[in-house]
């Protein structure tokens, strides 16, 4: 859903998370997260690298942004842009382990 759609509390569908539509919504179903408060506490990164090895192939590191914005969301963050976090995710990955997949991009 576009983050100026969301409304917090008519959270209930992973299709009603900023930035989640029917696709992105697989994705979560296919990490076992059935409902948007199944993300709470949950790390972006190690979803990431979940999604990568469920499915058998590298993802755009983009989707790292949209997972950091849900779970931030859920956590009480305000409904952001999915690019919103880019900066973030860079930044992590290159201070966790400059040479961890590259996904700076």
């Amino acid at each position: 859903m576009n983050p100026l759609k969301v409304d917090r509390h008519n959270t209930v569908k992973l299709t009603d998370l900023p930035n989640i539509g029917k696709a992105g919504a697989a994705d979560l179903l296919l990490l076992g997260i059935t409902r948007p408060a199944d993300l709470i506490g949950l790390n972006p990164y190690e979803m990431f690298e979940m999604l990568c090895v469920k499915t058998g192939r590298k993802h755009d590191p983009c989707v790292i942004d949209v997972f950091i914005s849900i779970v931030h969301f859920m956590e009480g963050g305000e409904p952001q842009p999915w690019w919103a976090y880019t900066n973030e995710r860079k930044e992590a990955i290159n201070a966790f382990s400059p040479g961890w997949p590259d996904v700076t991009n």
